[in-house]
C-alpha cells in the first residue's frame, strides 16, 4: 500500500516546479511566516531531519482535483504524478526560498503580508552550529533593509557586488551551479586573501549539505481508498486542523472524470452548496448565514449527512446496502451522481423543516435547541415526500418526536447512531406502525431538571422558551396580540428574568433557584425596562403603560403560565412552586407523556 523513499531535496523541488508533485485541492493554503521559514532553512543547511512527507500516487480510483504548490508555475497544464498529503508548509517554504528567482510571499510575526528574499551570512554560517539560526537573514523585496521607520538604510543588497561585500549569499541560487560559480568568483575577488578560505568552509558546511539533503517520502499507492487517505491525512497532518469531509468531496467531485467529460468543466461543490444555503437562509433565518466562507447554523456536513441517510436508506430498501448510515465513510463514498440527484430533494426537505420549526416558534439560530436533530428530520421528509407527511396524524407524531428529542435532551452526545434509528423508526411510525421511535419511548423529563436549566447551553432550556411562545405568551409591553415568530426580532424578544436579580440581593430567594427557566420567560426588551424592583411594584408601571384594566393584564400575565397573584404579592415561593407545576404540564403535553419525579434518598434531598 505504501513505500518509503529518500529523495534529494533538489529533485523534490524540481517536481514541484514542473507540476509532477501537486496538492490535492482539499489542502488549505500555505501560511508559514518569516520566522518558520528561516528556521526550516537553518534545518536544511545543518542536514538535520526534516520529517517525513507523504504523497499519494495518482491514477487510481481515488481521484482528486489538484493544484500546484504556491509559487509553482509550470508550463501548460501538467498532470500530477504525486499528490502531497503532508509536508505542504515545509516544501512550499523551501521551494519559494531556495528555488524561485522571486521574493517569497509570506507574513511577519503579526500576520502582516510581506515579500522577502532569504540570505545566509557566510561568516556566521561557518561558525558553531548553534549560531546557524542567526546566520539566516531575510530582507525586503527591494533588497534594502531600513530602520528608523524606513528612514535609515542599514543594508543595501541590490547588486551582486553589494551581496559579496556584505558576505551574504542569496539562497535562491543554491541549486543553480552556473550562478553560484559566478557569485563565488565575485565574492573571492572582493577580498581574495580572506574570502578564499571562508568560501571553502561555506561550500563544504552549507552548500554541499543543501545539495545532498534528502527528503524521506512515503508514497501511498494509487489504489488507496478515499477513507484511508482521509484518515492518514488527519493523523499525520502537521497543521493540526482536522480535514473536513466537504473539502475532500470538493476535490473528488471537481475531478470526477464522467462529469468533466460530459460538461467539459469541473463540478463546483462549494458553489452548489452556497446557492442551497443562501436560498434556505434567505427564507428561514434559523438556518444561519453563509458569509465569507464561514458557516453558522445549518452546515455543509449536516446537508451531506442528510443525503447519505437517504441514499443508504434507498440502498437498504433495494437490497444492495446493509444499513442506513451517515458515518464519514458513507459521506466519502457518496458518488457525485447521487449527490446531484438527491441535493434538490434535500434542499426541498430542509425548506419543509424550516416551515416546521417556524410552527414551533423557532426562527433564530440562537434559539434552535439542536441543529443535529434537523438532519434525520430532513431525511425522513425526503424519504416520505409530501403526501405521506401531510395530515394531522403525521404532524402530531413528528412534533412529539421532535419535542421528546429536545426536552429529553436526546441529541446532546454522539448522534450518528441515533440518526440511523430515528430515520428508520420515524418512517415506520408515520406509516402507521404501532411502536414509537426510541427517541420518544426513551425520553424522560425529570421535574428537578427545571431547577438546573439556567442558560442557552441546554436544549431543554431553549425548548421551554419556544413552547411558551407557541402556547400563546403575550408580551407585557406590546399587549395587542400573542408573540409570534415574526415579532421576535422586531420586539427584541429574549428570555427575561421575572423576579429581578437585584430583588434577590435582599435575601428573598427562600433557598430556591433564582436563575432557572422557572424564573424566566420570553419578553421584549421594552417590557424589561419597566421591570425594576419587586414584581408588586413594577406591575403597576406595566399596567399603566398597557392602558388596560388590571384584571385584563392578569390575563396577559397568565399567558406565560404565571399566577398573577404571586407577582402582586411578590411571593417567590408560591410563584416558583406554581410555575414549576405549569411548566411541567407544558413539557408533558409537548412530549405526550408524564414528567418524572426522581426518587431521592434522604441524603440527596434538598
Amino acid at each position: 500500500m505504501a513505500a518509503l523513499d529518500n529523495l534529494k531535496l533538489r529533485d523534490v523541488l524540481a517536481d514541484v516546479a514542473s507540476g509532477a508533485l501537486q496538492l490535492p485541492d482539499f489542502q488549505r493554503n500555505w501560511k508559514w511566516d518569516d520566522d518558520r521559514i528561516r528556521a526550516i532553512i537553518a534545518t536544511v543547511t545543518l542536514d538535520y531531519p526534516l520529517g517525513v512527507v507523504m504523497t499519494l500516487q495518482t491514477g487510481g480510483a481515488t481521484r482528486f482535483r489538484s493544484r500546484t504548490l504556491t509559487g509553482a508555475r509550470p508550463e501548460g497544464d501538467p498532470k500530477a504524478d504525486l499528490l502531497l498529503l503532508d509536508g505542504q508548509q515545509r516544501l512550499t517554504s523551501l521551494f519559494q526560498a531556495l528555488w524561485l528567482d522571486a521574493p517569497v510571499e509570506t507574513s511577519d510575526s503579526r500576520g502582516k503580508p510581506i515579500e522577502l528574499w532569504y540570505y545566509v551570512d557566510i561568516e556566521k554560517a561557518v561558525g558553531p552550529s548553534a549560531d546557524r539560526d542567526d546566520a539566516i537573514l531575510s530582507v525586503p523585496a527591494d533588497k534594502v533593509l531600513r530602520t528608523d521607520f524606513n528612514r535609515t538604510v542599514v543594508l543595501d543588497l541590490r547588486t551582486e557586488e553589494a551581496e559579496c561585500a556584505a558576505g551574504l549569499f542569496p539562497l535562491h541560487l543554491v541549486f543553480d551551479a552556473q550562478r553560484v560559480n559566478q557569485w563565488k568568483r565575485n565574492y573571492i575577488k572582493a577580498d581574495e586573501e580572506r574570502n578564499w578560505d571562508l568560501w571553502g568552509q561555506f561550500d563544504d558546511l552549507v552548500l554541499q549539505q543543501v545539495r545532498a539533503f534528502q527528503v524521506p517520502m512515503i508514497r501511498l499507492a494509487a489504489s488507496t481508498s478515499m477513507d484511508a487517505v482521509c484518515a492518514v491525512f488527519e493523523r499525520v497532518n502537521t497543521g493540526g486542523v482536522p480535514l473536513n469531509v466537504f473539502e475532500l468531496l470538493t476535490a473528488t467531485y471537481a475531478g470526477d472524470p464522467e462529469y468533466v467529460e460530459r460538461t467539459g468543466d469541473y463540478y463546483q461543490l462549494p458553489e452548489v452548496w452556497r446557492e442551497i444555503k443562501q436560498a434556505l437562509a434567505s427564507k428561514y433565518p434559523v438556518f444561519g448565514r453563509l458569509d465569507s466562507g464561514l458557516e453558522n447554523g445549518l452546515s455543509s456536513i449536516d446537508f451531506l449527512q442528510a443525503i447519505a441517510l437517504v441514499r443508504t436508506w434507498e440502498r437498504k430498501e433495494a437490497g444492495v446496502g446493509a444499513a442506513v448510515s451517515c458515518k464519514r465513510r458513507d459521506l466519502l463514498d457518496l458518488p457525485l451522481a447521487d449527490f446531484v440527484r438527491l441535493a434538490p430533494e434535500l434542499a426541498e426537505a430542509f425548506a419543509w423543516v424550516g416551515d416546521f420549526l417556524e410552527r414551533q416558534c423557532i426562527v433564530r439560530p440562537n434559539d434552535l435547541p439542536y441543529k443535529t436533530q434537523l438532519v434525520p428530520l430532513a431525511a425522513v421528509r425526503a424519504i416520505l415526500g409530501g403526501d405521506e407527511m401531510e395530515g394531522l396524524g403525521p404532524e402530531e407524531k413528528i412534533e412529539q418526536w421532535y419535542w421528546c428529542g429536545v426536552l429529553g435532551e436526546m441529541y446532546g452526545g454522539s448522534t450518528e447512531t441515533r440518526f440511523t434509528r430515528d430515520v428508520e423508526q420515524l418512517v415506520d411510525w408515520i406509516r402507521q406502525e404501532d411502536r414509537a421511535p426510541d427517541t420518544v419511548t426513551d425520553a424522560f423529563f425529570f421535574t428537578e431538571r427545571l431547577d438546573t436549566l439556567t442558560t442557552r447551553n441546554s436544549a431543554a432550556y431553549k425548548g421551554i422558551y419556544a413552547l411558551l411562545i407557541k402556547q400563546g405568551a403575550v408580551d407585557w409591553h406590546y399587549t395587542d396580540a400573542p408573540l409570534s415568530p415574526g415579532r421576535l426580532d422586531e420586539y427584541s424578544v429574549d428570555v427575561r428574568q421575572i423576579f429581578p436579580k437585584a430583588w434577590f440581593r435582599r435575601g428573598n430567594s427562600q433557598g430556591l433557584p433564582t436563575s432557572s427557566i422557572v424564573n424566566k420567560t420570553p419578553l421584549s426588551y421594552r417590557a424589561t425596562m419597566d421591570m425594576m424592583g419587586a414584581p408588586s411594584s413594577y406591575l403597576s408601571t406595566l399596567i399603566a403603560a398597557s392602558d388596560m384594566r388590571p384584571e385584563w393584564f392578569d390575563d396577559v400575565i397568565a399567558t406565560h403560565l404565571i399566577d398573577p397573584e404571586t407577582l402582586r404579592e411578590s411571593d417567590y415561593k408560591r410563584f416558583y412552586t406554581d410555575r414549576s407545576r405549569q411548566l411541567q404540564d407544558l413539557v408533558q403535553s409537548a412530549m405526550g407523556k408524564r414528567t418524572m419525579l426522581r426518587d431521592l434518598s434522604e441524603g440527596d434531598a434538598r
